[in-house]
């Protein structure tokens, strides 16, 4: 919500047309972000006309707060609700930052490249506020992205399989 929304729309506004169509999965109790995404949509399908987009919710994995007890079987939930997603839009690149949403939405895709159904690669590029350690998303994504990418070098230094490309959003 707000701050991963507007690092995700900065990083997209440097990507080509070719990016199409996109498809931002957000929690379902996320209205700011969809605001956000069809602002910034709207704003580049003037640029763009055949920009395409299509935006799907998913439960919540977990919430501010929330205990590290309960936030496991609302991340099963929304990892059940995320798979027959992934599985339907079979997506080429997962392009992910860091909200909880990223984590089952990555799993499943995971899982249909380990069924041989869909082999997705999965970029994640950690919060440039994350300066001196991963948030919780990051230091389970590192394992398991192909790209994982920071933006701070004590980051890089700490986390030798990540890419340290310096400040991009």
């Amino acid at each position: 919500t707000g701050g991963h929304t507007t690092e995700i729309l900065r990083l997209l506004s440097c990507l080509s047309e070719s990016y199409s169509p996109k498809h931002y999965i957000l929690a379902d109790s996320d209205n700011m972000s969809e605001v956000k995404i069809r602002s910034f949509e709207q704003k580049r399908s003037e640029t763009f006309s055949g920009s395409q987009f299509t935006l799907h919710r998913i439960p919540r994995s977990r919430e501010v707060r929330q205990s590290w007890t309960s936030s496991v079987v609302t991340t099963l939930y929304s990892i059940l609700y995320s798979l027959p997603l992934i599985y339907k839009l079979k997506p080429d690149l997962i392009l992910c930052n860091g909200p909880g949403t990223c984590l089952p939405v990555c799993i499943s895709a995971l899982l249909l490249g380990l069924l041989g159904i869909k082999r997705t690669i999965i970029v994640y590029v950690e919060s440039i506020c994350r300066v001196e350690t991963l948030s919780l998303s990051g230091k389970i994504l590192y394992y398991f992205s192909d790209y994982f990418i920071v933006q701070w070098r004590d980051l890089k230094e700490k986390y030798p399989k990540s890419v340290y490309l310096g400040r991009i959003v």
